[in-house]
């Protein structure tokens, strides 16, 4: 995957990936939060533009974002190249990371989870709580788990 520019046309918004995301998540917890009747390039662009937060992570043992869609980098306050270049563990203020890293780990097990919440901290140090947010694994063609991703579009700034 490309992660070097942000997802447009000329990549075709990364569809190939976040075909993975979308798909896991139907899989996993028969959710669409896409329309999969359309291309996987419209779909891909409808992710991006959507109102949720969308975001994901390889499955390094520190894990990197690698995916944002438009309202995650609007609130996160950064730029693609940025958060795709950021270890996902410093979206959470520091006092946050055990209880962060608990909920990853009890996800990388059972797949997904629902009703997460959290403090996150953006670029300019701006404090917000994310609420009901879904977390999943994210696999590829072979069912290989290859990251994670979350979904939210609840949170409140501090």
């Amino acid at each position: 995957m490309d992660k070097t520019s942000v997802p447009n046309i000329e990549n075709d918004y990364l569809k190939d990936y976040v075909y993975l995301i979308t798909d896991s998540l139907r899989k996993l917890a028969n959710i669409e939060i896409v329309d999969f009747s359309l291309s996987i390039e419209e779909q891909a662009k409808q992710a991006f533009s959507s109102g949720y937060v969308l975001l994901a992570h390889n499955g390094s043992n520190d894990p990197i974002f690698n995916y944002a869609n438009q309202t995650a980098l609007n609130l996160f306050e950064m730029s693609w190249e940025e958060i795709t270049n950021m270890p996902s563990k410093y979206s959470a203020e520091s006092d946050q990371r055990d209880k962060r890293e608990k909920f990853l780990a009890d996800v990388e097990e059972k797949g997904f989870s629902k009703d997460y919440s959290g403090i996150r901290i953006s670029k300019s140090g701006r404090r917000f709580e994310i609420k009901n947010v879904i977390l999943w694994n994210v696999y590829d063609s072979e069912n290989n788990r290859i990251g994670q991703a979350a979904l939210f579009d609840e949170y409140d700034y501090l």
